[in-house]
Formats: C-alpha cells, sequence, structure tokens
C-alpha cells in the first residue's frame, strides 16, 4: 500500500485545508497511462467511486485502480518550497 512521509502528509492537510469541505477532502492520485507522464496528482474534495483510500499521518489520498496497482510499494513525499509550491515524488518503500 502506498504511505506517505511526514512532509507528504503535511503538504497534503495543508493544500485540503483551503477546500470548503476539508474534512472529506485528499488529494487524488490518477495514472494517465503513459509513459511520459507517469500520474496525475489533483485535489479533489473527495474520493470518486472506486477509489482506494489511503490515510496516513492524518492526511488523506485517492488511487484510482491503475494508481493503485502501480503505486502498492511506493511512498509519496513532499518538498514544500519557500515561495508556498509543493514538489511530490514517489521512491521505493525501504
Amino acid at each position: 500500500m502506498l504511505t506517505l512521509t511526514e512532509n507528504a502528509a503535511t503538504a497534503v492537510k495543508t493544500i485540503i485545508a483551503q477546500l470548503p469541505d476539508a474534512d472529506q477532502g485528499g488529494v487524488r492520485i490518477r495514472d494517465t497511462g503513459s509513459q511520459e507522464t507517469g500520474f496525475e496528482l489533483a485535489v479533489a474534495s473527495s474520493p470518486e467511486n472506486g477509489d482506494q483510500v489511503v490515510e496516513d499521518h492524518g492526511a488523506r489520498v485517492f488511487l484510482d485502480d491503475g494508481a493503485n496497482t502501480a503505486l502498492d510499494d511506493r511512498v509519496l513525499d513532499a518538498e514544500m518550497n519557500q515561495d508556498g509550491s509543493v514538489r511530490f515524488a514517489i521512491a521505493s518503500q525501504s
């Protein structure tokens, strides 16, 4: 199952706190099916039908079927920059 680092969880919670329905929100990761683009990450007020919901460190991530399979043994990390931007990265679990 996908896990989140504390940095990723903090980034997700910070982003989601800006939603009106933050208590049900999360980020959704979708497999684009393309080698070039890989995955798409978007803010979501709730999971879509069929999404796997991952809750880690108090943050919620919604995964479509393709992302759930591809990211099963991965870790989501994030780097928060001084300007408020966030860069997410996916790594192998150790």
